[in-house]
């Protein structure tokens, strides 16, 4: 593990990553999820692609990497341009699970790889729905405890500033952007996701000129289980683009 600081809208950030296959040419960005960290994708693709350069980022805010911004989440895209910079690192590649998805795009690689990307905004469960309104209702009189009771797992214990920042980027709809996305990409998703249900990634499959679009069996972290098929199929598109 290394940690790179890098200065963006004056605050400094301690970045952590992990870099393998160092002297390899071309590069493999890998950017994890919300609330994730960069040790669950090297858990996942750490001991495959010896023909590239692995880089591990965890992002700011997340994993040992340092955040006490209320961030975007093309902030956090051009904290990772920064840092690559910095670290003197072209992604030739960028891998992005779920809000990783988003960022992974927004960097405009020459090849796209999306696992269960965040992105498109899907309707909310009628649970859900009543929840948010109950929350409204209820907040005058409660204020952050509540906000500890309502709020969902992915910002659940987050400082505020995270929170702040969840609440910007969680339901951000990305169409127009992976509309404009116009480098060869591959989809890998899911079939029983239901944080990013395999809906969304047929309309991000539609929006992104010419992607493949793959569904395997699991959740929303499918590519852990189904490691060695991801794996192929993660191969085969970056041997045939």
């Amino acid at each position: 593990m290394a940690i790179k600081p890098i200065v963006y809208k004056n605050e400094r950030f301690k970045l952590s990553y992990d870099m393998l296959n160092p002297s390899k040419e071309k590069t493999l960005l890998f950017l994890h999820g919300w609330g994730s960290n960069k040790e669950l994708m090297k858990q996942a693709f750490g001991g495959s692609f010896p023909d590239y350069r692995h880089l591990y980022l965890d992002l700011p805010g997340f994993g040992k990497s340092e955040n006490e911004a209320v961030l975007t989440t093309h902030d956090y895209a051009a904290i990772v341009s920064e840092f690559l910079e910095t670290v003197k690192v072209r992604a030739d590649v960028a891998i992005g699970h779920s809000f990783g998805g988003k960022v992974a795009t927004l960097l405009q690689p020459e090849r796209l790889i999306l696992l269960s990307s965040a992105g498109i905004v899907m309707p909310k469960p009628l649970k859900v729905r009543a929840k948010i309104v109950l929350f409204k209702l209820l907040k005058p009189f409660g204020g952050d405890t509540l906000r500890e009771l309502f709020v969902s797992s992915d910002a659940s214990g987050m400082p505020r500033n995270m929170y702040e920042t969840f609440k910007k980027v969680v339901d951000e709809d990305f169409s127009g952007t992976f509309a404009a996305f116009r480098s060869p990409a591959l989809l890998c998703w899911g079939r029983e996701d239901s944080a990013t249900p395999p809906e969304a990634g047929r309309k991000i499959a539609g929006l992104i000129e010419g992607s493949r679009l793959e569904f395997f069996d699991g959740d929303h972290y499918f590519f852990l289980r189904q490691k060695d098929a991801v794996v192929k199929a993660m191969e085969k598109f970056l041997e045939t683009v």
